[in-house]
């Protein structure tokens, strides 16, 4: 009977179902037919599934990402990454990965990233010679860096569900980030140097020098230092630093930088409840689909299965990650979380994993999901972006994806890379 609710969940979202409206449906039938729940049920845990503190977190790192982007922020990231690694063959490529990491300690969110640093740099790379191609393929990878370098919407996701360290997971997040986005930085050099650039002298722009840059720059680049740093030095929680965020961003933008009027914060706070609506609707469903799997103890009937297949650890982990790649296929990141830690957490914790580490890993796959189809949130956004069909920019992505599951494929094998961090 219970694999009835997956059978109605995945054929609803094989039709093009939207997967809050899939869950939903999926569990209200599978209540009707069973009699073990009643739609009050269902509806007060619908509600219930939002009134948690740390959960603010999401929306209001969206709307500081929002204020941020807006507020000219992206760019004076971007003269700044371009000063660190501009001098190097392929520099500009490599520019556009530093920035998105950047960005991403301040957005907290893969496709934000993408948006912001994506709308600078794939006019300017054009512009500068580079294949168009390329850049689109670069710019949607490097957006989901955004999800491994803290602030991350994803990890407060996960430290929500599986009532791990928030701040744990912000630390065990930067390093994989940095090798993910080494790994990208890698791809960069080795194309640019067997296909460099051609720009004619008058198509050339001036970026600013280092000194110039940071001096523009500093206030950008200290507000993940600002959120980090006030939480590891426990002055306020992840909830708290994401309010402590927009109130930064609404300053340095309002008042430094003078980019935005307060008169425009209306409009910057409907755009982001446009965003935080669907996302906050996917968690709520997700949240309910997650207690329907554990009262009826699927989570361990699931982790049974696998570990009776095989009691071999690389097995099962290469089991498991080939699932959470196909889930970052198909799902939205966050219900993809929500649903899939209470089912595949209690497996890896079997087998000696780090909770933590398990955590990392599932960011790290689904972030990869970003820039595969069908669901792809970044393709979209590229092929909106560039105006390229979407198979173009599929295309595109391909030499990025193998770059991003090499770093994977240490993430994984190497748990102090992870660990090392929080362990201090």
């Amino acid at each position: 009977m219970e694999a009835l609710l997956f059978i109605i969940f995945f054929g609803l979202m094989m039709f093009g179902v939207p997967i809050a409206a899939s869950i939903g449906i999926a569990i209200i039938s599978y209540a009707l037919m069973s009699g073990d729940m009643t739609i009050g049920y269902i509806a007060r845990s619908v509600v219930t599934a939002l009134d948690s503190f740390p959960i603010l977190a999401v929306p209001m790192f969206i709307l500081s990402g929002e204020i941020m982007g807006r507020g000219g922020i992206s760019r004076r990231l971007v003269n700044f990454a371009n000063s660190i690694v501009g001098r190097f063959t392929g520099g500009l490529a490599m520019t556009v990965v530093l920035a998105c990491i950047l960005f991403g300690a301040i957005s907290g969110s893969g496709p934000a990233t993408f948006a912001a640093v994506g709308a600078i740099m794939i006019p300017l790379m054009e512009k500068q010679g580079y294949d168009k191609k390329f850049v689109t393929g670069l710019c949607a990878a490097s957006g989901g860096l955004g999800v491994l370098i803290p602030p991350s919407l994803p990890m407060v996701m996960y430290g929500i569900i599986s009532n791990e360290s928030i701040g744990d997971m912000f630390l065990a997040g930067v390093v994989p980030g940095l090798i993910s986005g080494l790994a990208l930085m890698v791809y960069c050099y080795i194309y640019c140097k067997k296909h460099p650039p051609v720009c004619p002298d008058d198509q050339k722009e001036e970026m600013p020098g280092f000194v110039q840059a940071t001096k523009e720059g500093i206030l950008a680049i200290l507000c993940p230092v600002i959120i980090l740093g006030g939480i590891y030095s426990g002055w306020f929680t992840p909830t708290e630093a994401a309010a402590v965020s927009i109130v930064y961003a609404v300053f340095v933008s309002c008042v430094v930088f003078k980019t935005i009027r307060l008169k425009e914060l209306p409009s910057m706070l409907l755009s982001a409840a446009r965003v935080n609506a669907p996302v906050l609707f996917i968690v709520s469903m997700a949240t309910v689909f997650g207690r329907v799997l554990s009262m009826y103890k699927i989570p361990t009937m699931v982790a049974t299965a696998v570990l009776g297949v095989s009691d071999n650890p690389i097995i099962i982990l290469l089991v498991i990650n080939l699932l959470l790649l196909l889930a970052g296929m198909l799902m939205e990141t966050l219900a993809a979380i929500t649903i899939l830690t209470p089912i595949l957490l209690p497996i890896c914790t079997a087998i000696g994993m780090s909770p933590i580490h398990f955590g990392v890993m599932m960011v790290a796959n689904l972030a990869i999901g970003f820039v595969t189809p069908p669901i792809g949130v970044s393709l979209y956004t590229a092929a909106t972006l560039t105006k390229q069909p979407i198979t173009d920019v599929i295309q595109s992505v391909k030499w990025p994806i193998v770059c991003l599951l090499a770093a994977l494929v240490i993430i994984v094998a190497v748990p102090g890379v992870s660990l090392w961090l929080p362990s201090l």
